[in-house]
């Protein structure tokens, strides 16, 4: 089993953005500004009622549009950890790392649990190719959908003007959501999605604030030792 190394902490949804680039948001300093920087994580379900979920993994949040895009990093390990039974300790994890142009995944119970992980060689989910000017989406066999690459950040923020409020500076306040500006509009991420059955992923046991039944879900990166 290859080992890796945990370098940031989990990707924090609440929080201001970065000047000028793109969004995201708190991250370990060991990780910040690097190739391991967690920008956003999503989970959802594509449509009501359906019996899948939708993880996305956005990295790299300052991949400028004017600029190449920004590359997977080999010795980065991205996993989506699954807490099945409440105790905030991961039960299922879905990990991603990318080898010569693709993306491989991996699925099942952890080696290890905390501040290290190992690769589920063992354990293939499937392997799409990296995409670049257009997309490429692989189904396996399981239904499980999976993609990798470059996509335009989805975190809207007029963050100039939010500047201006929170320093006193716009005491109108903030903006009509016809006149905000979106000051991220155009910058990239390099993103990781992958969409499995819920019968593959266990019994959510969490709730949101809505009271809805969800995963309790986080991401970390890891570098190779």
């Amino acid at each position: 089993m290859k080992k890796t190394r945990l370098i940031t902490g989990i990707g924090v949804l609440v929080a201001a953005g970065a000047f000028l680039i793109s969004a995201d948001h708190i991250d370990a300093p060991s990780s910040m500004g690097t190739t391991a920087d967690i920008a956003d994580f999503y989970a959802f379900e594509p449509t009501e009622g359906s019996d899948l979920t939708t993880f996305v993994v956005d990295l790299q949040s300052n991949v400028l549009p004017d600029l190449a895009y920004g590359t997977f990093d080999e010795d980065i390990l991205t996993e989506i950890n699954i807490d099945l039974d409440g105790d905030l300790v991961e039960d299922k994890v879905i990990q991603a790392i990318p080898r010569n142009g693709r993306m491989y995944y991996f699925y099942g119970d952890p080696g290890q649990t905390g501040l290290s992980s190992s690769i589920l060689e063992n354990n293939p989910l499937g392997d799409v190719e990296i995409s670049s000017s257009s997309a490429v989406i692989e189904t396996t066999s399981d239904g499980v959908r999976i993609f990798a690459g470059p996509r335009q950040d989805p975190f809207f923020f007029d963050f100039f003007q939010f500047n201006a409020v929170i320093g006193g500076m716009a005491p109108e306040g903030f903006k009509t959501p016809d006149e905000a500006e979106d000051t991220f509009d155009g910058a990239n991420t390099l993103s990781i999605v992958v969409e499995m059955p819920n019968a593959m992923l266990g019994t959510p046991t969490g709730t949101n604030a809505l009271g809805l039944t969800v995963y309790k879900a986080w991401v970390t990166t890891n570098r190779k030792q």
